[in-house]
């Protein structure tokens, strides 16, 4: 008898904790947003001190135009896919980000677009590397993904696929700016010895390395919970040989799950492949259970960083939380939530 009323006991305070347990895990459930988006206009060595009044008003302008057509999009029931094209469309017609019009220069003078996209409904994706004419790389990365049997095309195949889908082309010529270029030309003076006899790899040198910082990218979450991210870039000044950067790499620059969450990524592009930035933040979110926003510290803070890598990322997980994680000095940055509730941000310190 008095065994018996031992095991009631035990059984009784076996589910008393396991209900405790339960109750807790309700409690501190995040709420979950009915949509949300953020954005990211490049992260770098952005320093208050060396940014003007009226550049810093101009970027902050810009960033909210450009996160309210993807909120707009997403309040009126439109998909995160739509609303990833058409916020990065603005960010691209912009010549303050290095993506479309605002694209830097490589090191023959000309200008190379790299560009992704994802939907975490279905983990199709598009990406476009290369291309030279065409005026919004986020709609060509799209239209690889939804009309193209493939994810990548580069070069001249992907400028040719362009025009075959009515996409709006445009002469070289539209994407010069007189600051990108102006940067190539001080980038080029640093050089020590004559590019056709130098032996180290452009992207080494410490001017190259701090050049890249305006790549463009937004992560949202529509009402019907479907995730969606994308990104687009002129990659790194003066780069030579036909370099590809992260940017259009799916699982490095770009990715997105239903599961876990969609991220965007912006920094040295070189290190974000190695490191298979935008995947690994979902991977620990899936198989180690980890919330977004300490995956995303994990991958920034220590992997990246150890790594010798410098940038961030965006990303919002499937319950609408959204995480702006960099390890440089500043980071182009915007977010709405269903709320309609704004956030900004330049600096670290913020």
């Amino acid at each position: 008898m008095k065994k018996n009323i031992f095991l009631l006991c035990v059984l009784f305070l076996f589910s008393a904790c396991k209900n405790a347990e339960n109750n807790t895990e309700i409690t501190t459930e995040t709420p979950k947003q009915e949509f949300s988006i953020i954005i990211h206009g490049g992260a770098g060595t952005i320093l208050k001190k060396n940014m003007s009044s009226e550049m810093e008003t101009a970027y902050k302008q810009k960033l909210e135009e450009a996160i309210r057509i993807g909120y707009d999009i997403l309040k009126n029931g439109g998909t995160s896919l739509e609303a990833v094209t058409k916020t990065i469309n603005i960010m691209e017609d912009s010549p303050l980000f290095n993506a479309g019009k605002g694209a830097v220069f490589t090191n023959e003078g000309t200008n190379e677009h790299d560009a992704s996209i994802m939907d975490g409904e279905t983990l199709n994706a598009g990406a476009s590397a290369g291309t030279t004419t065409v005026k919004n790389p986020i709609d060509l990365a799209r239209a690889i993904m939804d009309k193209s049997p493939h994810v990548m095309l580069s070069g001249k195949g992907a400028n040719t696929f362009a025009k075959e889908q009515g996409l709006q082309i445009v002469d070289p010529n539209y994407f010069y700016t007189e600051r990108r270029y102006k940067s190539l030309q001080n980038i080029k003076e640093k050089e020590h010895t004559e590019l056709d006899h130098d032996t180290k790899v452009s992207f080494y040198d410490s001017g190259i390395k701090d050049s890249k910082f305006g790549t463009v990218g937004c992560a949202a979450l529509d009402k019907n919970g479907n995730l969606a991210a994308g990104t687009s870039t002129g990659g790194m000044t003066n780069k030579r040989w036909g370099r590809i950067g992260d940017s259009p790499i799916i699982g490095a620059g770009t990715y997105a799950n239903n599961s876990t969450c969609a991220v965007s990524s912006t920094g040295w592009g070189e290190y974000f492949i190695r490191g298979m930035v935008a995947y690994d933040i979902s991977a620990l979110m899936e198989y180690k259970g980890l919330s977004l926003k300490e995956a995303s510290k994990e991958v920034i803070q220590n992997k990246l960083t150890n790594l010798g890598g410098t940038g961030g990322i965006v990303a919002i997980d499937k319950n609408g939380n959204m995480v702006a994680e960099f390890n440089t000095a500043g980071m182009y940055r915007a977010t709405m939530n269903d709320k309609g509730e704004l956030t900004i941000g330049i600096y670290n310190e913020e």
